[in-house]
Order: C-alpha cells, then structure tokens, then sequence
C-alpha cells in the first residue's frame, strides 16, 4: 500500500480560506478536519450551513476521485448534493468522513457525515457527482 501523505494534495485558495485540511484519503475513505472559529459562524454562533455544506461538498467529490496516485489525477463535479443538519458542534473540531458508495465511469454516488471531536453528529450527505474529462480550470 503506498504512502497517503504522498496523495494528500497542497491546499488549494479556497481551502486555505475556509482553514480545513484534508488528513487521510485512501480508496475507502476521505477525511477533512476544520478547527471551529468564530469566523465560521452565523449571526447564532453556531457554524453556518454553508460551512457544513462546503466540507460535505469537498469530501463527497474527493472520496470518488482516489487513485493512489498523485501523478494521475481525477477530478469530479458536483451534480446534486443533499445535505441534512442534525446538531451543532459541541467541541471545537469540524471531522468531515466521506467515500464513495458506487456509480459507473462517468458518474459517482458518494456520502458522508460530519461529528466534532465529541462524536457529535452534526450532519450527513448524499451526492452524485460526474468524472471530468480535461485539466481545464476556469479562473478569473
């Protein structure tokens, strides 16, 4: 089995941005870790959906993209993601878990959850994502 620390990529902008980091990903499973600041939160205090949405997002498309390696890159796109919230953090560690569930060569299924360092549950997801074809990137 080769070395994970190997396929871990470099954060990319906007994961510096948000401050989660992506600690384990092998053929079974993805998993992100994000420190709970105050700059995750809502006008609550409690953090915002979106950030729930996003770690879900980023692991879910990470988990159907694993190759073992790094020189052959997969990369995927997000085409429907449910997300349901059941709880807020009661620690102060964000542990995103995603894998793959099935799917075929162009098309992914993919789920996950999301505790603290408690266990609390704090959300789950399902989504379907789509391989894509080139390295095209869009930036501005």
């Amino acid at each position: 089995m080769s070395d994970t620390r190997s396929i871990i990529e470099d954060p990319y902008h906007f994961q510096r941005l948000i401050g989660f980091r992506m600690v384990e990903w092998t053929a079974e499973k993805v998993v992100l870790h994000l420190p709970f600041e105050e700059k995750h939160t809502n006008r609550y205090g409690i953090p915002h959906g979106g950030v729930h949405a996003l770690l879900l997002d980023t692991a879910l498309g990470y988990a159907g993209c694993y190759t073992g390696d790094p020189d052959n890159k997969k990369l995927a796109m997000t085409l429907s993601i449910t997300v349901s919230y059941l709880s807020r953090p009661k620690g102060t560690l964000l542990i995103t878990e995603a894998s793959k569930t099935g799917g075929g060569k162009s098309t992914f299924f993919a789920e996950g959850h999301i505790v603290d360092e408690t266990g609390e549950l704090i959300a789950k997801a399902t989504g379907t994502f789509r391989y894509r074809r080139g390295p095209e990137r869009i930036v501005p």
